[in-house]
């Protein structure tokens, strides 16, 4: 556990490691729960399909391209959830493959009715 104070700055940072020099990683979708098994129904999103859902989220540079780094400002579920649970999901993609999911950024994904 990390503990931090209510609307404190936290900030992250996910890694590769890997032998390939060609690869980069994008955060996808963060999402927090108070509850560690089920981030299913209360949720609160952070970023989804590389679209930013929280004002006080932000991404940095980093100088390895392997390394995602971002913040948030901490938040409680309520008072009765004294423990907020982050789920990432990251790609990682080639370097420089702009058709690859990691240089798309903020994909919107719409559902389509069905015709007759």
């Amino acid at each position: 556990p990390y503990y931090v104070d209510l609307n404190q700055n936290l900030f992250l940072e996910a890694s590769l490691h890997s032998s390939d020099p060609n690869l980069v990683v994008f955060v996808d979708t963060c999402v927090a729960s108070p509850d560690p098994h089920n981030f299913e129904t209360q949720t609160y999103d952070l970023i989804r399909s590389g679209c930013v859902k929280d004002p006080t989220y932000s991404s940095y540079y980093s100088p390895r391209k392997t390394a995602a780094r971002f913040s948030f400002n901490a938040f409680s579920f309520a008072t009765r959830y004294p423990s907020v649970y982050l789920q990432c999901e990251l790609v990682v993609c080639r370097y420089k493959d702009y058709s690859s999911r990691c240089y798309q950024g903020c994909v919107s994904r719409f559902k389509r009715k069905a015709g007759s």
